[in-house]
């Protein structure tokens, strides 16, 4: 164990040096000057010429990264040029609100996707498996944006029975944060009127961003326990007169639920960094959409820390992900 963890622990910062290459190299590749869309269309030349200067933009690429990277390891992860504001407490603050959306989205669609993989593998070919593939493919066909935008208009502005967008109201006094998770926060400091307020604004981008984790762990856990119900251990294991129950809880769950494992670590990787619609269309103050108004705005700095703060994270979710197969079945090997 303490090999494998060695291995991975000296391999991930040749992954996150590769990515910060890549990312460096296409941001400032892109076409456009992004000291004249911070200075404004009434710069003077002046004005853009000290800006430039001020934030290296006028040095070698080469020279750049370096000062860059040199930063980043001093714990320094640079300024944005359009807000002028430090991007390391920004990607915290905006990261905070993203992982509480991951979290409880993964929550929602582990709760409702593992029921219905095991009723569609319990009672094949028969009315709730079917129910449960409809739900399914249909949770991972329709656009998520399409159905954040039909949640806002039925369950928000129709029915008015959550906010339309947002993170916390803003007529209410914003609670002490103690972690950035705002449903934590208002529990640590027992303030539950703002745990109700934060909780009816998450509903809806929690409920849009789960069907991904619906659909993906429903067929796959329904397809690993169709697989393994007809090994010969499962057979064995009636023959002897072990009730279902145990044989599904105890024989099949166990071993189907390594590969939905594996998955996991994929979608919640992909949730943290690719929550980009749900966050823009229901205005979710997270870290993608902090990434996506600092590519618009040709902000490097901000893009950067965004994709080297989520491949860390990344990551490291993927090396947790490693571990928990040990945990589910020991007899895995760690290579």
């Amino acid at each position: 164990m303490l090999r494998f963890l060695a291995r991975r622990l000296l391999i991930i910062p040749l992954i996150l040096l590769g990515l910060s290459i890549v990312t460096f190299t296409v941001s400032r590749l892109v076409p456009g000057d992004p000291v004249k869309l911070a200075a404004g269309p009434q710069a003077r030349p002046e004005q853009i010429i000290k800006l430039t200067e001020e934030f290296g933009l006028d040095r070698p690429l080469p020279e750049q990264y370096f000062m860059y990277m040199t930063g980043l390891l001093q714990g320094n992860w640079g300024y944005s040029i359009s807000t002028k504001r430090e991007v390391g407490p920004d990607l915290v603050t905006y990261f905070a609100a993203t992982l509480e959306l991951t979290i409880v989205s993964t929550l929602i669609g582990l709760a409702v996707g593992i029921p219905l993989a095991v009723v569609s593998a319990r009672w094949r070919d028969r009315w709730p498996d079917h129910f449960s593939r409809f739900i399914s493919i249909g949770a991972v066909s329709v656009p998520v944006f399409w159905i954040a935008i039909v949640l806002q208009i039925v369950l928000a502005q129709n029915l008015r029975l959550l906010p339309v967008s947002g993170r916390f109201d803003p007529r209410m006094s914003y609670p002490e944060t103690y972690t950035g998770l705002l449903l934590l926060d208002t529990l640590i400091g027992g303030n539950i009127p703002a745990f109700l307020t934060t909780l009816r604004y998450l509903i809806i981008p929690a409920l849009c961003q789960s069907l991904l984790v619906i659909a993906l762990v429903t067929r796959q856990l329904r397809g690993d326990l169709l697989d393994i119900v007809r090994k010969d251990f499962v057979l064995v294991a009636r023959a002897n007169g072990i009730p279902e129950r145990v044989i599904w809880t105890r024989y099949l769950m166990k071993n189907a639920l390594i590969a939905t494992v594996s998955m996991m670590g994929f979608l919640i990787g992909f949730q943290l960094g690719g929550a980009v619609l749900i966050e823009y269309v229901l205005d979710w103050p997270g870290i993608g959409q902090y990434a996506l108004k600092a590519a618009l705005q040709l902000d490097f700095q901000p893009i950067m820390g965004s994709t080297l703060f989520i491949g860390c994270v990344v990551v490291l979710v993927n090396l947790i992900t490693d571990l928990l197969y040990r945990v589910i079945d020991p007899r895995i090997g760690l290579s």
